[in-house]
């Protein structure tokens, strides 16, 4: 399954509406990762592979999702997004983590299994 767009709105009803919320709680029970990016940037592309990866390799254990910051400027906004690619890692429980830049896919492999799949492990027994 490939990454999901996401737009503004999208974002309110899947993850978090941070429109009615003040504190953190994330609406599904399957980790994600946002990929926060725009069309023109070369990292973001680079990124876009790796995670495209990533799907397939996490397929039923963590949802991709993409957010072009150039049409979701409110969503971007929200989040602070000054650089791009920027990745934001969603634990079941907890709070959202971020990671700038264009990393290397074990730096993601590493970050999904340490802090989303372990947490998600741990939490759920």
């Amino acid at each position: 399954m490939p990454s999901i767009k996401l737009t503004t709105e999208e974002f309110k009803n899947k993850v978090f509406d941070y429109t009615k919320e003040q504190d953190w709680k994330y609406k599904d029970s399957i980790p994600a990762v946002i990929d926060f990016y725009a069309d023109w940037c070369a990292p973001c592309r680079m990124v876009a592979s790796v995670i495209e990866e990533l799907t397939k390799e996490y397929d039923g254990k963590i949802i991709f999702y993409k957010v072009d910051t150039e049409a979701e400027r409110e969503l971007a906004s929200v989040f602070q997004i000054q650089s791009i690619p920027s990745l934001l890692f969603i634990p079941n429980q907890g709070l959202p983590m971020m990671q700038l830049g264009a990393l290397p896919k074990k730096d993601f492999k590493k970050t999904i299994d340490e802090k989303l799949l372990t947490i998600s492990v741990v939490t759920a027994e």
